[in-house]
């Protein structure tokens, strides 16, 4: 169950990355665009915010890859504090912005961080 849980939580991290990517680098561009329906003018006046949501994103997948590079208890305890986060975030994003945060980012997050606690 451990290697699922590890899996699991590389894939969440590895989701994170690909967030990141695509708010920090590619909002602008026809992949970043088309994932929110914007045409360029949206995308050009919200590309500084999406930066900045992009760089949040980083913080979470570092903390993931941090948490299953770290000895336990240590990265028992990271591994949990950033999918908890991760989950809040998805949560969050799914009442403020889209439903399909919730689906995107929070369950992924959540069956990750149940593997995680069912591995303990």
């Amino acid at each position: 169950m451990e290697t699922v849980a590890n899996v699991l939580v590389g894939l969440v991290a590895a989701l994170h990355v690909y967030i990141l990517v695509m708010e920090m680098f590619l909002w602008e561009k026809k992949p970043g665009r088309g994932l929110h329906g914007f045409d360029p003018a949206l995308a050009r006046a919200t590309a500084p915010m999406a930066a900045n949501q992009g760089l949040y994103n980083g913080f979470l997948a570092a903390g993931l890859v941090w948490g299953l590079l770290a000895a336990d208890p240590t990265g028992f305890r990271v591994r949990v504090f950033f999918l908890v986060c991760v989950v809040i975030a998805g949560v969050y994003g799914a009442v403020t912005a889209n439903r399909r945060i919730l689906f995107a980012q929070a369950l992924p997050g959540a069956l990750a961080l149940a593997a995680v606690l069912v591995a303990r």
